[in-house]
């Protein structure tokens, strides 16, 4: 060997060789992967998700704290229990609501009546605060289904509800026209097992033999013959009733022939009569006859139609 020249490896001579590139193709998402890549380089701006293949991430929630013992509610006095009923139905938008079967009635009432399916005892004084301090509407006056159907709120209660109520209300003037075929007395109703009720309020809407109804009747006297005789069979079959209270809107005189007819019922029957705060009526008022100029009546409307040059005004009754 020549002098300088660096001696030849022994061994097998290996060439390697680069790999071949993989073939592309589109990538496939994982459940719950962002759908922008992020930059590579930058691992911090990699979401979580893109980390994980098909475990789906939860929020962090804390354990819910379970008292060792319960709150000993049925150990309070009776007197802080009712305290607690009443901030429990208690209704800021409609304070002095009287119940009647409506479009909303199962909305407002469905979730807060739950309580009673707690336990026996509280079901019992619960049931009995909330319908011993509501007011029933005997006939309904929402417009629709309810107004025309044959199954009233009160023919819709247990017995154990009715023996709780305390004060029922008819309300008078609407279908002062044509009355629904519903609006009858009858065992659906349910009226003697009412034992606790004292005070049936009568709240009269309007009266159908003043002067701005004519024309517009079915026939005279028919509405005021018909509210006199409801007012009759209620208190037939109301066991327990010994006043009958008054009440009804600015456009009703109290010497009108409505209630005239329904004053006298209530006292040939042998019941006390009195007045109820929205008309303001007392024993000694005296009202004018004439009819008020300056107040409308709600149920009667005057609505101008132009057509052409001259125009015209219809009178449309509710």
């Amino acid at each position: 060997m020549a002098p300088g020249r660096r001696p030849a490896r022994s061994g097998v001579l290996v060439i390697r060789t680069p790999p071949a590139p993989a073939p592309a193709s589109a990538p496939v998402p994982t459940k719950g992967a962002s759908p922008v890549p992020a930059p590579s380089g930058d691992v911090d701006s990699i979401p979580i998700a893109d980390l994980t293949l098909d475990v789906p991430l939860r929020p962090f929630q804390r354990k819910r704290r379970v008292p060792d013992r319960p709150f000993p509610f049925l150990e309070l006095p009776s007197e802080l229990r009712i305290k607690v009923y009443e901030h429990y139905f208690r209704d800021e938008e409609w304070p002095n609501e009287i119940l009647d079967l409506g479009p909303d009635i199962y909305k407002r009432y469905h979730k807060k009546l739950g309580i009673i399916r707690v336990c026996r005892q509280i079901h019992d004084e619960a049931t009995h605060y909330f319908y011993s301090t509501r007011r029933f509407r005997i006939f309904p006056t929402s417009p629709g289904r309810y107004f025309k159907t044959k199954k009233p709120l009160l023919s819709r209660m247990k017995k154990v509800q009715r023996e709780c109520v305390t004060s029922l209300e008819l309300r008078l003037g609407p279908g002062w026209g044509a009355p629904p075929r519903g609006w009858v007395v009858n065992d659906a109703l349910g009226l003697a097992e009412f034992t606790n009720v004292r005070r049936l309020c009568v709240f009269v809407e309007c009266d159908p033999s003043d002067g701005v109804f004519k024309g517009f009747r079915r026939s005279e006297g028919f509405y005021e013959e018909f509210s006199r005789t409801l007012l009759a069979s209620l208190l037939e079959k109301l066991p327990s009733v010994n006043v009958v209270e008054f009440d009804g809107w600015s456009s009703v005189k109290k010497k009108g022939a409505m209630m005239s007819g329904l004053l006298e019922t209530a006292r040939t029957a042998g019941y006390l009569t009195g007045w109820g705060p929205e008309r303001g009526w007392t024993d000694e008022d005296c009202e004018d006859d004439e009819p008020n100029k300056h107040e409308p009546n709600p149920f009667m409307a005057v609505t101008p139609l132009a057509t052409g040059d001259w125009p015209h005004n219809i009178l449309v009754s509710a």
